[in-house]
């Protein structure tokens, strides 16, 4: 039985269509591979060009640079709908490329950077990451080393980074290094060729979930790019890197809602099937109220990331309160559907061969990534406490 999702008050006729679209997609070409990605540790490249093709790594992007010209709403849709693909990886390898790694091109950037790195990254015949956590800094941005120092025309840039999803065959990084002093002014943005003389990967790093996308350590030993490369302005990166957090967040609350769908759906089909005490699991009161608790949070979630997206799209002030909160709330409602459908399933729920304890691992990462909980709630917080007459 599928998932009886209720309607959006958020979504059109086209959001609807566009999900059917995607829908096919996934179940075309992500869910048959997703258990040899996972193993590999990587979904193909192949992946990416079909995927350019299809028009979903540029949605919210000039059209004049191969995108689609749509909204938020629309980057939810497809969130929520590559998470279905029962390997999160692959959705986190392609989300990586067209809304972390763009998002700040698209909105900062020179037409000459647009032109040479979007267009082809759009299409899918480039892969993009974005380079900014690094071993002594990863929620805390302002923090970074890595060091880009001006010489002539060119800077030279000696760091390292860590968790860099789409880190090890990355064509290109959106990369946050440090121009001046410490500090948050000193941090600038630039476009980082990962061809370049001087830069080596390090290993990829062994994760707990999103296992089918690659991550990695990176080093950087005096490489040379052009001035050019620089993304906007100088010293204003970290103010670029924060404002570009929201479509990072969205991404995960809009995941959580795609797995947490996904989820349900398998534990309706094995509910309705499973026969214990002489009666199907649906026929014990204490799992349909589970079912509905489930379902329930997922609801929410999903009103939460759609506001969120909607305020995102809009411009509007409370774009940042609403999705950190549509954040929050996914992940810790995500990890509750994953662990009651894992207990549903008994032993089963063990076994490898069943994708379920591949979300349960998947979904542990969903509380740090993009900003952990506990910066949700202090950025919530804020809003809330406001100096008092």
């Amino acid at each position: 039985m599928g998932y009886p999702r209720q309607p959006s008050v958020f979504l059109d006729e086209e959001h609807d269509a566009f999900r059917d679209m995607v829908a096919s997609f996934v179940e075309r070409e992500v869910r048959p591979h997703a258990d040899d990605w996972e193993a590999a540790g990587q979904c193909s490249r192949e992946l990416y060009t079909k995927a350019g093709a299809a028009g979903l790594l540029g949605l919210r992007y000039d059209p004049d640079l191969g995108g689609s010209g749509l909204d938020f709403l629309a980057t939810a849709v497809l969130a929520e709908e590559l998470a279905k693909g029962d390997s999160i990886g692959t959705a986190v390898s392609l989300m990586a490329q067209s809304e972390f790694s763009l998002a700040i091109l698209a909105d900062e950037a020179g037409d000459e950077l647009k032109q040479r790195w979007m267009v082809p990254a759009i299409a899918g015949e480039l892969i993009g990451g974005i380079g900014v956590s690094e071993p002594g800094a990863g929620s805390d941005v302002a923090a970074i080393t890595t060091r880009a120092r001006r010489d002539g025309d060119e800077y030279v840039i000696s760091g390292q980074k860590t968790f860099i999803s789409n880190g090890t065959r990355a064509d290109f990084l959106t990369l946050a290094v440090r121009t001046g002093e410490h500090g948050p002014n000193g941090i600038s943005v630039v476009v980082f060729p990962t061809d370049t003389p001087g830069f080596v990967v390090g290993r990829r790093l062994d994760k707990l979930g999103a296992r089918a996308s690659d991550t990695g350590e990176l080093f950087f030993d005096d490489c040379r790019i052009p001035v050019g490369n620089l993304v906007g302005e100088e010293g204003q990166g970290l103010r670029y890197i924060l404002s570009h957090f929201g479509g990072e967040r969205l991404v995960i609350a809009s995941f959580a809602v795609g797995i947490m769908e996904r989820l349900i759906e398998l534990g309706l089909d094995y509910a309705a099937e499973r026969e214990t005490f002489g009666s199907k699991l649906l026929g014990f009161q204490t799992w349909r109220h589970r079912f509905a608790e489930m379902a329930t949070k997922c609801e929410a979630t999903r009103l939460l990331s759609h506001q969120a997206a909607r305020l995102l799209s809009d411009n509007h002030p409370a774009g940042d309160l609403a999705v950190s909160m549509a954040k929050l709330h996914a992940a810790e409602a995500v990890q509750f559907v994953a662990a009651e459908v894992l207990q549903l399933h008994g032993g089963f729920g063990q076994m490898e061969e069943s994708p379920i304890p591949r979300y349960y691992r998947d979904v542990a990462g969903f509380s740090i990534g993009a900003g952990t909980s506990e910066i949700m709630r202090e950025l919530i917080a804020r809003s809330l406490i406001k100096p008092r007459p």
